[in-house]
């Protein structure tokens, strides 16, 4: 909030983007405590700006992407997060939150759910960073191009391949949860393409 009381222009989008944005940072290799540092860097600088861009979601995905990857590109962080991985003695890292909790979940899906963070973790960060801006940020192919600096075909390319890679690895049924009201609806892998070449 400004001295005068009026909610800044970046508060709203904080508030829509900030669970996402801590997802894309692990997608990008970020532990999650570091993704979390690097969200605050992105909107302390937004509120610095004195007014909106014009794209003000674009503008934050693209701010926090540079930020996370020069974040990564420190020598010191990148030893503490092999550190962490290897006092862990897994994969993921500590505290991973891909997904955020839901009172309601069922065993299966709390199960499904950490099965499909591993899958998205193995994936290579080319594919697994296209799928998270595809979906958990509703970018299009275009707009995920113009982030990535690819052609809007090769960012399609790696959200299908990489999903495929997911499906894969799910085998059976996959649950989802609806955009509209968070219930759980169950879809079967997509049938294999048909014969011919």
């Amino acid at each position: 909030m400004s001295d005068n009381g009026e909610i800044h222009w970046c508060e709203p989008l904080y508030d829509a983007k900030a669970a996402e944005l801590i997802l894309y940072g692990r997608a990008l290799g970020l532990g999650h405590s570091e993704a979390e540092d690097v969200l605050q860097e992105t909107f302390v600088a937004l509120t610095q700006m004195q007014f909106p861009p014009a794209k003000p979601e674009h503008y934050c995905v693209r701010s926090f992407r540079n930020r996370a990857l020069n974040y990564r590109r420190t020598l010191w962080r990148r030893l503490a997060r092999e550190w962490e991985v290897l006092a862990d003695g897994h994969l993921l890292g500590n505290g991973l939150h891909w997904f955020e909790k839901s009172p309601e979940e069922t065993q299966e899906e709390k199960s499904l759910q950490e099965a499909t963070v591993r899958a998205l973790a193995e994936l290579p960060v080319d594919q697994r960073e296209v799928i998270v801006l595809k979906i958990w940020h509703g970018c299009t192919f275009e707009e995920i191009g113009g982030l990535l600096e690819v052609s809007p075909n090769t960012a399609a390319g790696r959200y299908r391949y990489g999903l495929q890679k997911i499906k894969t690895k799910l085998e059976g049924v996959v649950y989802e949860r609806t955009e509209c009201d968070g219930s759980a609806i169950a879809f079967l892998a997509s049938a294999p393409a048909g014969g011919g070449a």
